[in-house]
């Protein structure tokens, strides 16, 4: 079919496919072309309704117009407003599962995601932009710009204009264009300027954009990339096989081996780490009892000597998919050129708040499976049960008992019962308080917990509330949990991005009600109906009106909660409800230092700059936001925002000296986060004010800020 619109379309008779175009029948002989029409439905059909709804009956290309403006939170996301192009390697979207699983089964030698920018933008395609990651080869490079030379051919004849090896690198591992290249093949992004456009606009320049010019084009680019890959059809085979040859033989990078530590006290981590690898065709075993063999600590950023359990899972780059696993896994990204398109930094273990460690030399895998899973055990005798607090299926847990009417206590402090040790944070099921069950607490807690598909979770009976260390379980450190109702901020002014992953972690990891409620209506808000409100990134009006305010205030002060996130932290500062903004430090500036050459005015702003980095976070864990966690948790830093340390509140989550791990953060940026807070909270009559400087849900796949968060909404009461 593209052989015979490729002769006989408008495009052709208008001049457009000169030859060798026509002759593309012959293409197809050595060239399979696979097209996936739709990766977001959900965007494409809330676009399309709306703009049918408005658009004129003639297009009309004024940008102003109604038809070119289009209402949050536009149609680029999906139902949960996550950008799939961000989620290739994650797969934290039903769609991205779908699309990978089919993408993993095929694996092409030539991937090419079609794209649209803001419609004031000339076209780009290949050679992309540095910093490439230096996994990619010497023909991955070469590749990429036979296919920029000859799109150029076919741009140049008819006076199209285009750019290349500008804005958009080949780093991040989780797009459309950099996942294809980590797994073997020849990814690329083409975007045509459009998001906007309708079916005609004028564009800055004053020419006017249509929807035909803007399929011209990417029909172009497209049968352009058929044609040279059919031209080193035989070279893009052996090159494709000798990627993987080269993997299974030498691995890949410095790293030979990633180590997680995995224990029975896990065992849904377990899984969900597994089902991760194998969604993304990355082998992996257990370990051997093996020789002590020297590897670099993911915690403590250094070099030790270590021996590993039969627990322990081992991720060799020695295997067909080494190069992705590299680059998921490499505790310091590499970074060829600091102007990078997104984040910087992403390691798997800082990432999910793994122990972890990294060997040069190739660890010996003896199992092919880790521990069994662990089963829910009753005693005729318990007159309750403990459910460790340390995991999200921990979470997911006390969601399900909740929804059941099961009540729950919580543990401030730690506590022994004979032998066992119980962690602040467990979760403390009674037949006192659940009296109305009788014997059947036991098949209750049973069921609420396969429902929720946590069954494997550590299931402790319990035959007294006399502790041998710590509070017995009827003292006041022993605190019954309420049942919150939350409600989410969305709507105009609001990141998208942002209430979207909240949205996604109570439905789909939570399975626990959310409302979501359009900001614009605050001032009008009824606050009694809730116990806390999360406020992601975004611009709050209500807040500067003081109606608004003093609505917001009372409720708080008489129990409300809030939980608010990046720079809606920065708005209740201002308001003095939230921490106070850290100060510059002092210092003149030299003289010299204000002679900046104009064409260095990009790089000069990177100093100032955190494109995604990974800093190290030291937590007071004896706080109830953050049970369950470590005593550093590993944030990803998208600014340099940081606050003082608070006399009044609590310091849970701190920087201190020397924190940075990974990615790139410029001087000026780095020298300024020390010495301060990025997650606390502040007392406020009987409520408070959670804050969290950075997101702790980034993209759904930042594992490890989903405990901080769960914390937030059912601990910190």
């Amino acid at each position: 079919e593209l052989s015979r619109r490729a002769s006989s379309s408008s495009l052709s008779k208008s001049g457009l496919l000169e030859s060798p175009l026509l002759e593309s029948e012959d293409w197809f002989k050595k060239v399979v072309v696979i097209i996936d029409p739709c990766i977001n439905p959900d965007g494409r059909d809330r676009y399309v309704n709306w703009y049918n709804s408005v658009r004129a009956g003639t297009p009309d290309p004024e940008p102003q117009s109604r038809e070119h403006q289009e209402p949050w939170p536009g149609g680029r996301t999906n139902h949960y407003n996550f950008d799939l192009n961000r989620d290739w390697a994650w797969q934290s979207q039903v769609e991205s599962q779908q699309r990978l699983a089919l993408y993993n089964a095929w694996l092409p030698q030539v991937h090419v995601d079609f794209h649209e920018q803001g419609y004031n933008s000339p076209y780009y395609f290949a050679p992309a932009a540095e910093p490439y990651h230096d996994v990619i080869t010497p023909w991955q490079r070469e590749f990429q710009v036979m296919i920029g030379r000859n799109n150029a051919k076919y741009f140049d004849a008819n006076g199209w204009l285009y750019f290349t090896k500008e804005r958009f690198d080949l780093f991040y591992p989780s797009y459309g264009d950099t996942y294809p290249t980590y797994s073997g093949g020849i990814g690329m992004t083409f975007e045509q300027g459009g998001i906007g456009g309708g079916l005609a606009v004028i564009q800055n320049s004053g020419d006017t954009l249509t929807l035909k010019d803007r399929l011209e084009h990417h029909f172009t680019t497209g049968l352009s990339t058929v044609e040279v890959s059919s031209q080193h059809a035989v070279r893009l085979v052996r090159e494709f096989r000798r990627f993987f040859a080269d993997a299974m033989q030498n691995g890949s990078g410095p790293y030979k081996t990633f180590i997680i530590r995995l224990d029975g006290s896990k065992p849904m981590l377990r899984a969900r780490l597994e089902k991760f690898l194998s969604d993304n065709g990355i082998s992996y075993g257990y370990a051997a009892d093996a020789k002590p063999v020297r590897v670099y600590n993911y915690i403590t950023g250094k070099e030790e000597t270590r021996s590993f359990s039969a627990s322990d899972m081992l991720i060799s780059t020695q295997q067909p998919k080494g190069a992705l696993a590299r680059v998921l896994f490499e505790p310091k990204s590499r970074i060829s050129d600091s102007a990078t398109y997104d984040v910087t930094a992403w390691a798997i273990p800082y990432a999910w708040g793994l122990e972890a460690w990294a060997s040069p030399t190739k660890v010996e895998v003896e199992r092919e499976k880790g521990l069994a899973d662990a089963a829910l055990t009753s005693s005729p005798n318990a007159i309750g049960y403990v459910i460790p607090w340390n995991d999200l299926a921990s979470v997911q847990a006390l969601s399900a008992l909740m929804k059941k009417g099961i009540k729950v206590r919580v543990a401030d402090d730690p506590f022994e019962i004979g032998k066992t040790k119980f962690e602040r944070g467990s979760l403390i099921v009674l037949r006192t308080s659940n009296t109305a069950l009788g014997d059947q607490l036991y098949p209750a807690i049973s069921q609420a917990l396969r429902e929720a598909k946590v069954e494997t979770v550590n299931l402790t009976p319990i035959t007294t509330a006399f502790v041998d260390k710590g509070s017995d379980l009827g003292s006041s450190s022993v605190r019954f949990i309420r049942k919150p109702k939350v409600a989410l901020f969305t709507g105009q002014g609001i990141s998208s991005y942002g209430a979207g992953e909240v949205w996604h972690f109570f439905e789909q990891d939570l399975n626990y009600p959310l409302s979501l409620v359009n900001a614009d209506y605050a001032s009008a808000m009824r606050w009694s109906e809730f116990d806390v409100v999360i406020m992601p990134e975004g611009s709050y009006r209500f807040l500067q009106d003081k109606s608004g305010q003093d609505a917001f205030r009372t409720w708080i002060r008489q129990g409300g909660r809030v939980i608010a996130l990046e720079n809606a932290v920065a708005q209740l500062a201002n308001m003095e409800l939230g921490p106070k903004a850290k100060k510059e430090e002092g210092g003149k500036e030299k003289a010299e230092d204000t002679l900046r050459r104009y064409e260095n005015r990009e790089r000069d702003a990177l100093m100032s700059s955190i494109p995604g980095s990974v800093f190290r976070v030291d937590l007071d864990n004896s706080h109830p936001l953050a049970f369950g966690m470590p005593a550093q948790y590993f944030t990803l830093k998208m600014d340099d925002a940081i606050y003082e340390y608070m006399k009044e509140g609590w310091n849970v989550g701190v920087l201190k000296k020397d924190t940075y791990v990974s990615g790139f953060a410029g001087s000026k940026a780095r020298a300024r986060l020390k010495d301060g807070v990025l997650i606390g909270q502040v007392p406020m009559g009987r409520g408070s004010v959670i804050f969290f400087t950075d997101d702790p849900l980034f993209r759904s796949f930042w594992n490890s800020g989903k405990m901080l968060l769960a914390n937030a909404v059912f601990m910190a009461q």
